[in-house]
């Protein structure tokens, strides 16, 4: 049982630093609500998942090639930018009503969280080092089904962040005023968008040397 604790901390540990996930979260909850920006979370949780099979079946290799990592940059500067400029041109039309829910479905939240976390090769290559070290330490003393277990420990540290996320930007939009409101959702669209141009860099060293 520790060792399953252990692992969820890590879960933890993993989502707390701010990402584009993150502040997507913050941004979708103030706007649109807590299941906003904890579908954000799930979204990003699957393309996680995703990755961990890669990883698990030995597949990783093949989407760390340069012409995969290429179209990843790519979009994800597309993805993240995209969302970027919405939530700065969208901020001003913030309220303290749940009005926000009728002009975004629950499955664009779902999708912009899968779409940033599979479109960033970093995640890849941050599961390879994380996930990776784990199944190589792990796999020699424990069964195919403990290995699972503490995976889903890892999940489950995810999870309780992202409930977290999306229960703190949902009381901010309860409690904090809509000229402050603003100004969160314009310096979240900021930080999508500096990642954003990240990825779109790396994209054009990867393309033109």
């Amino acid at each position: 049982m520790s060792i399953f604790l252990s692992y969820i901390v890590l879960g933890l540990s993993l989502s707390a630093p701010m990402g584009p996930i993150n502040a997507a979260q913050l941004d979708k909850g103030i706007r649109f609500g807590f299941f906003h920006a904890w579908l954000v979370g799930v979204g990003g949780m699957v393309a996680d998942g995703v990755f961990m099979l890669l990883i698990y079946f030995g597949l990783a290799q093949f989407v760390d090639t340069p012409l995969i990592k290429l179209f990843l940059w790519a979009f994800g500067f597309f993805v993240l930018t995209y969302t970027g400029i919405e939530s700065i041109l969208k901020s001003g039309s913030l309220t303290s009503s749940s009005s926000g829910d009728l002009y975004e479905t629950k499955g664009k939240a779902f999708r912009t969280g899968f779409f940033m976390a599979i479109s960033n090769p970093l995640s890849i290559l941050f599961w390879l080092g994380i996930y990776g070290s784990i199944l190589a330490q792990t796999s020699s003393s424990y069964e195919a089904g403990q290995l699972f277990l503490y995976s889903m420990g890892i999940f489950l540290g995810i999870t309780l962040w992202d409930l977290t996320m999306a229960s703190v930007a949902t009381g901010a939009r309860k409690l904090v005023s809509p000229r402050i409101l603003r100004l969160i959702s314009i310096i979240s669209g900021f930080i999508l968008m500096g990642f954003g141009i990240y990825f779109g860099v790396n994209a054009c060293r990867l393309l033109f040397g």
